[in-house]
């Protein structure tokens, strides 16, 4: 059995993933990512066992078995969530820590405000994947000699001929592996994904069974450092640019105003500003003349992306390889057919057989074969828009 370090989000799918590794015997760590500057004060054990208020991701290694639980009284986890997972830490007697990683989310942060300020539409969980949840939690593992690293996506792992593998989540309407393609395939076998096997319902199931009050706790749908529909004034404020501009039709008619590109993305409908008489959706935004760019719907559609920044989990390709998959291109949409072509190392053409509808760049283009994820890459152009 593995000392496993768990990402721990105060939801009731991180808090089954607990429930489930220690019920296969595993021993476990029990982590609360901090990030707000706002936020309580993140404590650690240090070898007096008293609360730190600054906790660095590689801490003087404290083995599971030595480890003192964080105590509500000390002050350190007031926040609901981080409450929420002690506690369940707290039921099923596994140690817990509460990381600072202020200055890990304020690159997220950095990168989420100037994605939108150059007219894209970024993917700050699919960031946080790489760079924190499995890039400095690993760090983190290896300082108290874990050897792997589990969190609460709804993905799943797969060993074949000795190789592993990412793959959907059983749950279909669930499945987080797309915002898991940027792992870095050496990782795969220190990786755990308790939950990916099961439905949802069967996890809120399990989860009142051992009378786990997060039982009935709803989903997480927001990003965690922006208010809920207030990510475009959270954009201007922090990037202090003034991105107003027009709202103009796909043949040039300037139509309206806008306060800010960054309220806008592509295949947007609602809160255009502007009373077309029929739908019309964001197709592109210049982010050069500070310009939306609208049409209709047929106008949405494109034949063809370009994905720079590649990362491939399955077996990498060579400049020039040419392969079949389905390429899904948001999160929340279904893959499609295509044809992808490698241009060089560190980027890729997909071509659909169908057009794309709501194709971003700044958004993941995920190459899937069946439920296996392949690898995938950032949006960085579309082109053959259909009219």
């Amino acid at each position: 059995m593995a000392l496993v370090v768990l990402a721990m989000s105060g939801g009731v799918d991180s808090s089954v993933a607990a429930q489930l590794l220690k019920k296969d015997g595993h021993e476990i760590v029990g982590v609360f990512m901090r990030h707000g500057a706002e936020s309580p004060l993140a404590c650690s054990v240090t070898d007096d066992s008293k609360p730190s208020t600054d906790l660095p991701i590689i801490e003087p290694p404290v083995l599971a078995s030595q480890a003192t639980r964080l105590d509500h009284k000390q002050g350190c986890c007031s926040a609901t969530d981080a409450e929420d997972a002690r506690q369940v830490a707290e039921r099923l007697d596994i140690p817990f820590y509460a990381l600072n990683l202020q200055q890990e989310f304020d690159r997220i942060i950095d990168y989420f405000v100037d994605e939108y300020l150059v007219g894209r539409t970024p993917n700050p969980c699919v960031m946080c994947n790489n760079w924190i949840k499995f890039g400095k939690l690993f760090a983190y593992a290896d300082s108290i000699g874990a050897s792997h690293v589990a969190t609460g996506h709804y993905a799943r792992l797969s060993q074949v001929d000795g190789e592993f593998q990412l793959r959907r989540g059983l749950d279909q309407s669930k499945d987080q592996s797309y915002v898991l393609f940027g792992i870095g395939k050496p990782l795969l076998s220190r990786m755990m994904l308790p939950v990916g096997s099961f439905q949802k319902p069967e996890i809120r199931e399990r989860a009142a069974e051992v009378g786990l009050r997060v039982a009935d706790k709803r989903d997480s749908q927001e990003i965690c450092f922006v208010t809920s529909g207030q990510h475009a004034d959270f954009v201007a404020k922090r990037g202090g640019k003034d991105t107003a501009g027009d709202i103009v039709t796909t043949d040039g008619k300037v139509v309206g105003k806008h306060d800010g590109i960054e309220g806008f993305t592509i295949g947007q409908r609602r809160g255009l500003g502007v009373a077309m008489g029929e739908p019309f959706f964001v197709v592109r935004i210049d982010s050069h003349e500070n310009a939306v760019v609208i049409g209709r719907h047929e106008e949405l559609g494109t034949r063809r992306l370009i994905a720079d920044q590649v990362n491939w989990i399955a077996d990498p390709r060579e400049p020039g390889d040419s392969f079949r998959c389905e390429v899904q291109f948001r999160y929340n949409s279904t893959s499609v057919p295509a044809t992808v072509t490698m241009q060089d190392g560190n980027r890729f053409e997909a071509v659909f057989d169908e057009p794309g509808f709501g194709v971003a760049p700044g958004q993941a283009a995920v190459c899937y074969s069946g439920d296996r994820v392949l690898g995938g890459g950032w949006i960085e152009s579309t082109g053959d828009q259909v009219s």
